[in-house]
């Protein structure tokens, strides 16, 4: 796995192309709409326009941009997946040339009612936008590269985003007079080059061809919202992107006013202090891939969450009160006491703010029905834009009502971030023992794996076979494999102590030998068929115990009944050969089970190795596979 990086999906036609459309989007709208800050700005200088008016136009148009998330958001989700995804990003595109040539005359008649009517426009078209975005990504990208792919396009976006406001916000700055042209010009040709870099996206199949779209959109974003919450860690999940963006909706409204009474900066600082907040988020995206193993790791979430709680609860203590000096530049913030601890905090909520939010776009991604994604992606953006029109107002309430200040409402976010993802973790424990499985894994052990992308199937049932070595085996192996999977384990074992939740978390099926408990065995094997024959993927360990000595033990029967159960049925099932080496020297085997304990590793993050063969036809014999795997471990017990 060393040698893969998801910037090699930045090489490839099936990702490039995507990622610099929705790239070029994102910085094309934020250079609109602080375009016409700087216009509001210019005219008001100029005696054409009133403070009044510019202060109603200012609060008027995100309102007015967000407002066709409500409104159009069910049928922007049912388009998405009813056509051919290539056709819909360029017909989106060339929507936005139309919207921006709109844009353009308004910027060079200076007419605000046109340049609003416009920006409604551009909401409409980034809630067409929206569903394809991220529905397009299951389709194009293996399983294992989701959280690489959404690590890309989440450090594009916030990038883009950042890059976007530093580029309008200086047109009216540096252009003077020719503000005006020269925003109209450079909104066009944005648009512009997004429709033709929009024609490279290889096809994408629709999602669900035959979809009847209903138009009625208070009952289609009812039953849209409703297809979020099938599944309690889609649902949870969906729940934590929004709350993602309640959270950056306060932080960034705070940041212009935090930037100028807190830290005694100009317009320059607040910029600073965006920046360190993208950037962040943009490293956090894209480590979330080596972090987690190029596998869907939801045990990112808690840590992300947390540590955001941390740094803002950092940054209230960094600087509870009012700045010490005014007119700040950025070198002369920089050079004062305290802006090192203060500059970490910004960084550091950016952060972990991408290990929180890229995992569940990721899990969201793998878990939803590829005809559904696209459904369930719109229903998630209304929920999106009902939790940032709620940031706003409580970001308003909090500080005209309660007199509260900035670093109070940062403590207030950190505190409120802190309960809801405790609850979020209560609700759906698969977060909070994924995290524990990877915290486990990750500090015990340095993972090598061999043939697990090639060879394990992306989607439909399979059953994974494997020697045991250690009572850590299921969680290393679910590390590894990037798609979920059901372990079936000794009853002993899934009943250890603190290892017994993680385990009945993880949906393993408990099993007992014939004699000790013929029912448990019975219920165990229907179980194991059952899973199977929704398409989900098994896991068993056939020697029916941990090795006492290093070897292989004989491969027992089991294996044998549970292929000839589903060949009975009509669905005989793929078996994948899989073996553990390097895990007899490390902790947690028998190694030294004389002494009558767990022995202490010799090296702390011992090397193990995982290795994959080719998926073998079933029903096939136990020595067969046993020989298999025998081959695969070779002599790195």
């Amino acid at each position: 796995m060393s040698g893969h990086s998801q910037f090699s999906l930045l090489t490839q036609r099936r990702f490039l192309p995507y990622f610099i459309v929705q790239a070029l989007g994102a910085f094309n709208d934020n250079v609109y709409r602080q375009a016409i800050i700087g216009l509001l700005g210019a005219m008001v200088l100029s005696g054409a326009l009133s403070e009044d008016a510019q202060a109603l136009y200012t609060q008027l148009a995100p309102a007015i941009f967000i407002l066709p998330y409500f409104l159009f958001s069910a049928t922007a989700g049912q388009v998405a997946e009813r056509l051919e995804k290539q056709k819909l990003i360029v017909a989106t595109t060339a929507m936005e040339i139309a919207i921006m040539s709109l844009a353009a005359v308004g910027f060079l008649l200076h007419s605000m009612p046109v340049l609003l009517v416009a920006l409604f426009c551009t909401g409409l078209q980034s809630t067409l936008f929206g569903p394809v975005k991220y529905s397009i990504l299951p389709a194009v990208l293996k399983p294992e590269e989701l959280t690489g792919g959404n690590g890309l396009v989440e450090m594009g976006t916030s990038i883009s985003i950042l890059a976007g406001m530093i580029f309008g916000g200086l047109i009216f700055v540096l252009a003077g007079e020719s503000g005006p042209v020269v925003a109209a010009v450079s909104i066009v040709l944005l648009a512009l080059a997004g429709n033709m870099v929009a024609r490279r996206i290889p096809r994408v199949d629709a999602g669900a061809p035959d979809l009847p779209i209903d138009w009625n959109i208070a009952r289609e974003s009812w039953r849209i919202w409703k297809l979020t919450r099938r599944q309690p860690a889609v649902r949870n999940a969906v729940l934590g992107v929004s709350w993602f963006w309640f959270i950056g909706t306060v932080l960034t409204a705070q940041l212009p006013m935090y930037a100028k009474a807190n830290l005694g900066g100009t317009q320059a600082l607040y910029i600073m202090a965006l920046a360190l907040f993208s950037v962040g988020v943009g490293v956090g995206s894209l480590l979330c891939e080596r972090l987690s193993g190029r596998t869907v790791e939801i045990g990112l979430v808690p840590l992300g969450a947390f540590g955001v709680s941390a740094f803002l609860f950092d940054l209230y203590f960094a600087r509870p009160g009012q700045a010490l000096a005014a007119g700040l530049d950025v070198a002369g913030f920089v050079g004062s006491e305290g802006s090192v601890r203060i500059m970490l905090d910004l960084t550091g909520i950016g952060l972990f703010t991408g290990f929180f939010v890229v995992p569940l776009f990721a899990l969201i991604q793998s878990r939803t029905p590829k005809a559904e994604i696209a459904r369930v992606i719109a229903g998630m953006n209304i929920q999106n834009a009902m939790f940032i029109v709620a940031a706003a107002l409580a970001g308003i309430a909090v500080q005209r009502l309660l007199g509260w200040t900035i670093p109070q409402v940062f403590l207030a976010l950190a505190i409120a971030n802190a309960l809801v993802a405790v609850w979020i973790f209560t609700i759906v424990p698969e977060f909070l023992m994924r995290f524990l499985s990877w915290l486990l894994v990750r500090t015990l052990y340095r993972l090598r794996l061999h043939g697990i992308e090639k060879h394990v199937p992306d989607e439909g049932a399979a059953l994974i076979v494997c020697n045991h070595v250690s009572y850590m085996d299921a969680l290393i192996l679910a590390a590894c494999i990037p798609r979920p999977v059901r372990f079936v384990m000794y009853y002993r074992i899934f009943n250890i102590p603190l290892m017994r939740w993680i385990f009945r978390t993880a949906r393993a099926i408990p099993i007992a030998g014939a004699r000790e408990d013929p029912e448990l065995m019975r219920r165990a094997f229907d179980e194991i068929d059952a899973t199977l024959a929704e398409g989900e993927m098994v896991c068993i360990f056939p020697e029916g115990a941990l090795t006492r000595d290093g070897a292989i033990a004989p491969f027992k029967s089991g294996v044998e009944k549970i292929l000839e159960r589903a060949a009975a049925a009509g669905r005989p099932v793929p078996v994948v050969p899989m073996a553990l080496r390097g895990m007899w020297a490390s902790m947690w085997s028998r190694r030294d089970s004389r002494l009558g304990r767990m022995r202490v590793p010799r090296r702390f993050r011992a090397r193990i190795e995982v290795v994959a063969a080719a998926p073998v036809a079933g029903p096939v014999q136990a020595e067969e596979l046993e020989a298999q795997v025998r081959a695969l471990r070779g002599d790195a017990a």
